[in-house]
C-alpha cells in the first residue's frame, strides 16, 4: 500500500516539533502523535525575530539531520490548505532558515502520511550547529523577540512535550535549569 493510499485525498498534514505543538495558529481537523525518521529536534537556530534580536539573539528549534523525532501531526482539510500553507510560510520562513519539505511520518496508530515539515537549512547563517548546554542556556536566558521571551518558548515546548508523553532528555534538563533560574531570579 502506498503512502497516498493510507490518507484521505481531501486532507493535508503538517508535522510540528516545537511551538507548533502548543501554538499551531491554524485550523485543523485532528491531531495525532507521530514519528519522523532522519531528523531530530535541537535548539540550533539563532533567532533574530521571534525569540531574540540581532543584538541579543535567542535560539529556536530546528530539525537537524540524523535520528528521529516525535511530534504532533496536524490534519488540515483541503479547503483550508492554501491559507494554512500561506500562514506557515509567513510564520516559519521570516529569514528562510528552514526548508519546507514533505516527509513521511508514521502516526502512533500505524498510518503513514506525508507531512509538510520545516527542517533547518544547515547552510544558512542562522544555523548554530551543535551548541553545548551552557551555550544554549546563555542564549536562551537573554533572548526576547516579537513572540516573547526565549525562556518561555523553551519551557512551554518542554512542558507540552512532557504532557504528551514525549521524552526529550536534553530539552527537559534545559527547561529545568531555566525554571530554576526564573524561580531564583538569576536570569532576566
Amino acid at each position: 500500500m502506498s503512502m497516498q493510499d493510507t490518507t484521505e485525498a481531501s486532507s493535508h498534514w503538517v508535522f510540528g516539533y516545537g511551538s507548533l505543538i502548543w501554538n499551531p495558529g491554524f485550523p485543523f481537523v485532528s491531531t495525532h502523535l507521530g514519528r519522523l525518521k532522519g531528523a531530530h529536534r535541537s535548539l540550533s537556530i539563532i533567532s533574530h525575530h521571534h525569540r531574540g534580536t540581532i543584538e541579543r539573539p535567542g535560539l529556536v528549534f530546528g530539525l537537524t539531520r540524523g535520528g528521529s523525532v516525535r511530534g504532533m501531526v496536524f490534519e488540515v482539510a483541503d479547503e483550508n490548505w492554501v491559507s494554512v500553507r500561506a500562514y506557515l510560510e509567513a510564520r516559519e520562513q521570516v529569514t528562510m532558515v528552514y526548508r519546507d519539505v514533505m516527509r513521511p511520518v508514521v502516526l502512533d496508530d500505524g498510518r503513514r502520511v506525508s507531512a509538510l515539515t520545516f527542517v533547518v537549512d544547515e547552510r544558512h547563517e542562522q544555523f548554530a550547529g551543535q551548541l553545548s548546554l551552557e551555550e544554549q542556556l546563555a542564549m536562551v536566558r537573554v533572548g526576547v523577540g516579537i513572540s516573547g521571551r526565549n525562556v518561555d518558548y523553551v519551557i512551554n515546548t518542554a512542558r507540552h512535550l512532557e504532557s504528551l508523553g514525549i521524552r526529550d532528555r536534553v530539552l527537559m534538563d534545559l527547561a529545568r535549569r531555566l525554571e530554576t533560574d526564573d524561580e531564583t531570579g538569576q536570569a532576566a
